[in-house]
């Protein structure tokens, strides 16, 4: 993978990179001024051009979603941004809004002007306080240089920014979860149809997008849809479903890693890249047995796909559910997948919304499975009923509202199928342990 200049990082590091003074210095609202000369539909057209994907997960191209907004809607129109970040692993938004927040705001004001939003309101997850603080300064600042509210450089065009604080639940990073939350309800996603797109945020047409693509939007209309185009993979000409994977991305590296961290690759890089060339390998000596590519509601790959590309359609061919965050996880070969595994079922377990009944209850029964398996009374029989119950949940056989049971399935079905023997080795072992201790008690009695 050929190296590239950061673009989404260029300002992380630098003095005040915060403010409004340093990031004008810089360039900043230079895209913004240049997309308030073009129209809302020449906007979306570069946008949908440069192939961009949506950085929250499910990779869905972001030009295309602005065009399913009805036509001539009298409106509101509403843009809602998800600066939740809940998947584990995943940092990549809170280095982006405590470093460079004007390169999101500035991306959430062209696409406002985009889809004829004069709304605009960021999700936060309550933990982030430190981002929280940052992008209400900078808010502050648009307003006070006359950036934001009525009559934006006298060219007619209105917009509000609001901060939302959630209260830290992983359904919130789920759209329509998220709109029920900002509503002030229960974050219990919506049944769909409708789509946000045409009946959202209180009732109105919406719009939800990521920080990282916002971010993104800034630098294609400021640099061209064929900058943005000259990097990442093309769509794979036997898969009619790919669109391919263009641009920069932020690639979180944690987990057994001798420099964990924030990369900005184009699209494509390899987990082994990503390992050995930027974060210097797994500590110890010791070698990888397994990497989450991208949150741990994707699954597992193994130490033999390491060279499958991380773009949106290669962890797919891996058994993956797909790209998600891009938040890469390394699990050494000292480590225990039965551990690993009970800790992701725990997680998915306790974040459950609880609203449909197989995830409600699959989630909880794969947790007590698990560790039934992991407290050495497990039967072999509980790996075929673990992939049972994973296979019939979520989104994809139809039996849940939104798609958290399909990433809490995910990762028990493929690591049982990847490491099945090491699976089957704890199961027996536990049990000798059991046998040798009842038989100490009875000989002792």
């Amino acid at each position: 993978m050929p190296k590239c200049e950061p673009v989404l990082l260029a300002r992380v590091g630098k003095p005040d990179s915060a403010s409004l003074a340093t990031y004008q210095r810089d360039g900043g609202y230079e895209a913004f001024k240049k997309a308030l000369k073009m129209s809302p539909e020449e906007i979306i057209n570069e946008v949908k051009t440069s192939g961009l994907r949506g950085r929250g997960g499910a990779g869905f191209p972001t030009g295309l979603k602005w065009t399913f907004l009805p036509k001539n809607h009298a409106g509101p129109i509403y843009l809602a941004i998800n600066g939740d970040e809940s998947e584990p692993g995943t940092f990549n938004n809170r280095i982006l809004m405590e470093e460079d927040p004007h390169q999101i705001l500035e991306g959430i004001m062209i696409s406002c002007h985009a889809i004829k939003s004069n709304t605009s309101y960021i999700y936060l997850r309550v933990e982030y306080g430190k981002s929280y603080r940052v992008l209400k300064q900078a808010i502050e600042e648009l307003y006070a240089a006359g950036l934001l509210g009525k009559n934006i450089l006298g060219t007619g065009f209105d917009l509000d920014i609001y901060l939302h604080r959630g209260a830290a639940a992983y359904i919130c990073g789920e759209e329509t979860g998220l709109i029920e939350s900002l509503e002030g309800k229960r974050a219990w996603p919506r049944i769909k149809p409708p789509f946000p797109a045409i009946e959202g945020l209180f009732r109105k047409p919406t719009i939800v997008n990521n920080i990282e693509t916002m971010a993104c939007v800034t630098h294609i209309i400021n640099r061209g849809a064929d900058w943005f185009k000259s990097m990442g993979v093309p769509p794979d000409p036997n898969n009619p479903r790919d669109a391919g994977s263009y641009g920069p991305k932020l690639y979180c590296l944690s987990g057994h890693i001798n420099k964990p961290g924030c990369y900005e690759i184009p699209l494509g890089v390899t987990s082994r890249e990503l390992i050995e060339e930027y974060g210097g390998g797994v500590p110890n000596g010791r070698k990888v047995k397994a990497v989450v590519p991208g949150g741990i509601s994707m699954g597992f790959m193994s130490a033999d796909e390491l060279d499958i590309p991380l773009d949106f359609n290669g962890p797919g061919k891996a058994g993956c559910l797909g790209l998600g965050t891009a938040a890469v996880v390394v699990v050494d070969d000292a480590t225990s997948m039965v551990d690993v595994l009970f800790n992701c079922a725990r997680f998915f377990a306790h974040e459950s919304c609880g609203q449909c009944t197989p995830c409600r209850e699959g989630t909880a029964w794969m947790q007590k499975i698990l560790w039934r398996i992991r407290s050495g009374q497990g039967e072999l029989r509980d790996l075929d009923l673990l992939t049972e119950v994973a296979g019939s949940m979520g989104i994809i056989p139809g039996t849940t509202i939104c798609g958290l049971s399909d990433g809490a399935g995910w990762p028990v079905k493929n690591a049982i199928q990847k490491f099945r023997p090491e699976f089957e080795e704890f199961i027996k072992s536990g049990k000798k342990v059991i046998r040798h201790a009842e038989e100490l008690m009875a000989a002792a009695h």
